[in-house]
């Protein structure tokens, strides 16, 4: 089998494909073909999503997922897929139907069945959950609420540039379907099939200090794997959500993706 050469990108909530901005040139500057497509609807800029978060209220996972499997089927060979928070979590429903050669789940969200919830993982979300009517809004986050979930590990100045540059609202019907996933019977739109050996090798990585998808969340998801095929998962220190922009990213960035590129099948 000859190596993947192209790099497919899912980005997470309250962020766009814009978040994935300096991966997307490093991974360019390695040789490799780098697809970050948007969610439906997210096809403007953050800007835009911000005066008008009406694409961010109708979303709905299976649409995240149909969109970005409508993207796999139009490539010529399987691809190495990376998501980021609940990019991680579709990361991980697109290798369990069938795509991708590898995939890696940067601090990933859970998917069904994944009942951990750390106290800073709750206070994270507390925005969205404290109120039920968010299912059906788009729920963005102050600074303060942004800079606790995601760019806690940052100076302030820093953090309120991204905050400016990458922040959106995010879907409140799937946040808190997630929430209730467990709860609920049946499959929910982020069951996966724990037990599916054909599924290509996955990779989770977490932030030491990360507070929306703590660490415990991500060594939760990967024990429920009970297939033959390689699951791992690593630890970085010191670091927080937004890892993909932290100094040091491209340190990251290499490293799972040669990951990815040794067990690649």
């Amino acid at each position: 089998m000859t190596a993947p050469d192209t790099i497919l990108l899912v980005h997470g909530f309250w962020v766009t494909p814009r978040s994935w901005e300096n991966w997307i040139s490093h991974y360019e500057s390695r040789g490799f073909r780098v697809i970050a497509p948007p969610y439906p609807g997210f096809e403007v800029e953050v800007e835009a999503l911000n005066a008008d978060p009406s694409p961010i209220e109708k979303l709905t996972v299976p649409q995240i997922i149909e969109g970005f499997e409508s993207v796999l089927r139009g490539l010529d060979k399987p691809p190495i897929i990376i998501g980021h928070s609940a990019g991680g979590a579709f990361t991980q429903i697109l290798l369990d139907h069938g795509f991708g050669a590898a995939g890696v789940a940067l601090c990933s969200a859970p998917t069904e069945g994944v009942a951990v919830v750390p106290l800073s993982q709750a206070k994270s979300l507390f925005p969205v959950l404290k109120n039920p009517a968010n299912r059906h809004k788009a729920v963005g986050f102050t600074f303060e609420q942004f800079n606790y979930a995601f760019t806690n590990t940052f100076p302030e100045d820093r953090a309120r540039e991204l905050y400016e540059r990458y922040a959106i609202p995010a879907p409140g019907g799937i946040v808190w379907g997630s929430a209730l996933a467990t709860l609920q019977p049946g499959h929910q739109d982020t069951w996966v099939d724990y037990h599916n050996d054909a599924r290509a090798p996955l990779l989770f990585v977490s932030g030491e200090v990360d507070h929306i998808m703590p660490p415990a969340v991500q060594r939760s998801n990967a024990k429920h794997y009970k297939s033959n095929t390689i699951t791992e998962h690593m630890e970085y220190e010191g670091r927080g959500h937004l890892l993909v922009a932290e100094p040091g990213w491209e340190g990251i960035a290499d490293h799972v993706l040669d990951w990815a590129l040794r067990h690649a099948k």
